[in-house]
């Protein structure tokens, strides 16, 4: 396998086959700036402007003194869900509990389908008074209402709109692994913020935006997977760090807003000229209603309206039907509240029996998933509680750089006696 070519095009029409061919396979660095253009007896510019035009199509990444690498663009990783092959009780979905997902079929009953054509407005005027009434104590004094094909389709196309491959992204680390795919889908760099009880650490997150972060992409609570909530305080310091980058694009991911316990806290500062709250139905109303609503800036949301027009990708009218019928139902601030508590129930259940057998959790945590922090090889231990019945999610998997050690566990669907067995395994597993 050699490089070869004379220009900058020729470069990266070079690395580009091989790459397609699997000659260069993901993980393969590429050749130093500086050696590539001596064996070529070309400049070191001319080696240089071919590696960045690699990084924007998304075929390699660039890691500061590791190089530049090629992007893995074959290989399948791993994806949220049920896994329905399974024989093991699965506590890795991070589904939600169906029990309390809304009737669909009653909501069209009590809104009948009217039809649309091209052009009509893409937002129902219903449903927008509502997202407007939701949005309105979160937001800085003036906003606007778009709605995409849930959270991860928003947070894509806020990230193509001011974003090119190959630009920082900072998030939380671990990660949620939706947001790790949609990165690498579009060729972004994750920069690792870390997280504690409080959210996102501010100073990590100062350091990141420091070394050229153009966006930042954070959970204000029920962080996925550890479930913490940013507190009063480490919210007001996050954002008078975004104070001071205001050109940042800030997307404030609110995943949880209808069935979350932890208040909301902003980040977003009053200066700030990019920035957009996403608040996803998908985890109260159920996965397959792919609908968000999104509050930005007015820029920003010509931007997803360009992305989102009414004659080409607008968000189904018959899905905004059933949303505004569930929503604005007074018997679904009943069921969410139900909801609300069976979640609290179940996860109170399961750390009273962690608690029981001396084993830590994360603690004040929120959505739908409890984090254990592990010191071990915690692919050891997910194989080990596989062998007794187990499919949890591996912190590894989350990880976007550096080594994290912990435990994922869906507690939406367990079960009393469930927790004391899995709290029994989870011990005899770590020991």
């Amino acid at each position: 396998m050699a490089i070869h070519g004379k220009t900058a095009a020729e470069i990266f029409d070079c690395v580009r086959a091989l790459a397609q061919s699997q000659q260069l396979r993901s993980g393969d660095s590429l050749p130093p700036v500086r050696d590539l253009a001596v064996q070529l007896g070309i400049s070191r510019n001319t080696v240089a402007a071919a590696y960045r035009r690699l990084v924007v199509a998304g075929i390699a990444t660039t890691h500061g003194r590791l190089g530049t690498i090629i992007r893995n663009q074959y290989e399948s990783s791993d994806q949220e869900g049920a896994q329905a092959d399974s024989p093991l009780t699965d506590l890795a979905s991070g589904n939600p509990n169906a029990t309390w997902l809304p009737d669909i079929a009653a909501a069209l009953q009590r809104k009948p389908y009217t039809p649309r054509l091209y052009g009509e407005p893409t937002v129902n005027a219903g449903l927008h008074r509502y997202i407007q009434q939701w949005m309105q104590p979160d937001c800085p004094a003036k906003f606007d209402i778009d709605l995409t094909h849930g959270a991860v389709d928003a947070i894509e196309r806020l990230l193509n709109a001011y974003l090119v491959a190959g630009d920082k992204v900072a998030v939380e680390n671990p990660c949620f692994l939706s947001s790790l795919h949609s990165l690498g889908a579009v060729g972004l760099q994750a920069t690792g913020v870390s997280v504690d009880d409080e959210g996102m650490l501010a100073n990590e997150l100062e350091e990141a935006l420091r070394k050229g972060a153009r966006a930042v992409l954070l959970t204000p609570r029920a962080h996925n997977p550890t479930g913490c909530s940013l507190s009063k305080k480490r919210a007001k310091e996050l954002s008078q760090v975004l104070a001071q980058y205001p050109n940042v694009l800030i997307i404030v991911d609110d995943h949880f807003a209808l069935l979350s316990t932890a208040h909301y806290y902003s980040v977003i500062p009053e200066t700030a000229t990019r920035w957009a709250l996403v608040r996803s139905f998908s985890k109260a109303l159920g996965p397959d209603i792919r609908v968000a609503a999104v509050a930005s800036d007015s820029a920003t949301s010509k931007e997803l309206r360009l992305r989102l027009a009414s004659g080409t990708s607008w968000v189904s009218h018959l899905l905004q039907d059933v949303v505004e019928s569930i929503v604005t139902h007074p018997s679904t601030t009943a069921l969410i509240e139900q909801a609300k508590q069976d979640y609290q129930q179940r996860r109170q259940t399961l750390e009273q029996g962690l608690q029981k057998h001396g084993i830590a959790f994360q603690t004040n945590s929120d959505g739908l998933n409890l984090w254990l922090p592990l010191q071990g090889d915690d692919q050891a231990i997910a194989l080990a509680l596989a062998r007794r019945g187990w499919l949890v999610r591996q912190g590894s998997s989350l990880a976007v750089e550096g080594e994290i050690n912990g435990l994922r566990i869906t507690i939406s669907d367990i079960s009393p006696e469930q927790c004391e067995q899995l709290a029994q395994d989870i011990k005899r597993s770590v020991g």
